[in-house]
């Protein structure tokens, strides 16, 4: 299945620049960066959806935080929306194809109305989500925007990852970290369902679904489109809409409450047989508990707006099961179990999520293949291997549910991988660790690119020859002393006299 395209740009000229500042001390590692006082930067996110197509132009200020004496730390201590764009309906030239003039004509109107250029943007995001994913020329659509409005660099990713986006667009994921609840963000677009669950600010799984506003639209008073999974739906329920009948709300209700219904279901993860024709992928995967619900997309801002005597929902400007979908959610017994948490964004949840960027700085003991380095837009998949999970199968496990999420089409697309709460390990202990990882990676489908491991302690370099000495075939590049989590993107850079190598740590916390 296509999955989305996600580009984001790294504040390349900010980085390098960053260490051309940096002199050396001496093998000790001591460094001094010059000040620089502050920069400001401009970052834009673009999201192209199943229904929308909006722009967000934020500036960012990033200053040193180090003393003189220390590692650089580049940290964002201010950031300000200056431009939001209206919801523009996503030009498409047919079902299976976008208009891309058309985009680039909104792109371009909305940087003339904030008094920009493209080339004063230097970071940001690209983003087709949902099923415009899945037109023909939607990677090229990226590419093409990428010429036209900055230096995007793309990678690829399942729907899984555009939940996790959503979820830290809306607010979901800080919520659960500060809560240390188990929230479930379900955002809801045009045309899928993206749900992703954080426990304590920890990522615990992901669900994509076909339920969306635009599965089923009318021109006038007649159905003019209908999505395949809703037509099977229809048969599912013995009642099959057709293309030319007449728009009755009586006759679309009973789809749209048996979403809802399995939302539910999904939600406590008691899904049965006849909903997997909802379902976009594989089945929900968090294993615990959801204490908490909160909506976004499209759908969730008619959610959050039913009831607000300022908006009136017969006058919604699509015509399509969206606002019906949001009234039914707004009174389903089964949803309403749980507690609703209100969203930071909705409608732009997505486009918030995608695009702020820090650096750091790795430890010193690392091990790395300086002549494949640098590594840029690299996606992180974080491994918890406390004692308890200390085993083979642990770790084989979460290395196939990475090769699923960041290369389902097995493409050969790398990732990165983080292990966080490690142990501190006898030498016999970082063998094992070692031969169990050699394993594991055999099954990703490209073994041409290098092996990146991030390691939260201070051990990078023991297990990065450990790794070495077993003869992969392939290079190892380990480092340590990086913070990163799931849905992060990573950029190592070349490594420096004082044998560290500078991080762009690309976090997905756009919002508030």
């Amino acid at each position: 299945m296509p999955g989305m395209m996600i580009s984001m740009i790294i504040i390349q000229a900010f980085f390098y620049a960053q260490m051309s500042d940096v002199r050396c001390m001496g093998r000790a590692g001591t460094m001094q960066a010059s000040s620089r006082g502050k920069e400001h930067m401009l970052s834009a996110g673009i999201d192209i959806g199943t229904s929308t197509t909006k722009l967000i132009i934020s500036r960012f200020t990033l200053v040193n935080t180090a003393g003189m004496t220390h590692v650089p730390k580049i940290e964002i201590v201010d950031k300000e929306v200056i431009h939001k764009s209206p919801l523009y309906r996503t030009p498409l030239h047919s079902f299976s194809m976008i208009d891309m003039q058309g985009v680039l004509s909104i792109v371009r109107r909305e940087y003339e109305k904030a008094g920009i250029s493209p080339q004063e943007i230097q970071t940001g995001a690209v983003i087709i989500t949902g099923e415009t994913a899945t037109k023909q020329n939607a990677e090229e659509m990226v590419h093409f925007l990428s010429e036209q409005a900055g230096e995007f660099l793309v990678a690829t990713a399942g729907p899984d990852l555009e939940g996790i986006i959503a979820a830290k667009g809306s607010g979901a994921f800080q919520y659960s970290k500060e809560s240390g609840k188990t929230v479930a963000n379900i955002d809801i677009g045009g045309g899928t369902a993206n749900i992703a669950v954080y426990q304590a600010g920890v990522l615990k799984g992901t669900c994509t679904l076909h339920i969306g506003g635009r599965l089923i639209e009318w021109d006038g008073e007649f159905v003019k489109s209908i999505s395949p999974s809703m037509e099977q739906l229809s048969l599912q329920l013995g009642r099959r809409v057709s293309l030319g009948e007449r728009v009755e709300k009586d006759n679309m209700m009973p789809m749209i409450r048996y979403m809802a219904d399995a939302l539910a279901r999904i939600l406590r993860e008691q899904i049965e047989q006849n909903d997997e024709v909802l379902l976009l992928g594989h089945r929900p995967n968090w294993n615990t508990r959801v204490d908490e619900i909160m909506f976004s997309g499209g759908v969730g801002e008619c959610i959050h707006r039913w009831g607000d005597p300022s908006w009136n929902p017969t006058e919604a400007p699509y015509q399509d099961i969206g606002v019906w979908l949001a009234e039914e959610f707004q009174t389903h017994k089964g949803l309403n179990q749980w507690k609703w948490i209100p969203p930071l964004e909705t409608v732009r949840a997505t486009v918030l999520g995608a695009g702020m960027q820090t650096t750091e700085i790795s430890g010193v003991t690392i091990h790395v293949e300086g002549s494949r380095l640098p590594i840029k837009n690299l996606p992180v998949y974080s491994i918890p291997v406390h004692r308890d999970h200390f085993h083979r199968e642990h770790l084989q496990e979460s290395i196939e549910r990475a090769i699923n999420l960041f290369d389902p089409e097995r493409e050969g697309r790398n990732f990165a991988l983080y292990l966080s709460e490690l142990p501190i390990l006898r030498f016999k202990e970082v063998q094992q660790l070692a031969e169990w990882l050699a394993q594991a990676i055999e099954a990703q489908p490209n073994q041409q690119e290098p092996f990146v491991l991030v390691i939260s302690n201070d051990m990078a370099k023991a297990v990065g020859q450990a790794l070495q000495r077993l003869q992969l075939g392939r290079d190892v590049i380990c480092i340590d002393q990086i913070s990163v989590e799931n849905g992060d993107y990573l950029d190592i850079g070349k490594m420096l006299q004082t044998e560290v190598v500078p991080v762009v740590v690309k976090t997905l916390a756009f919002h508030t």
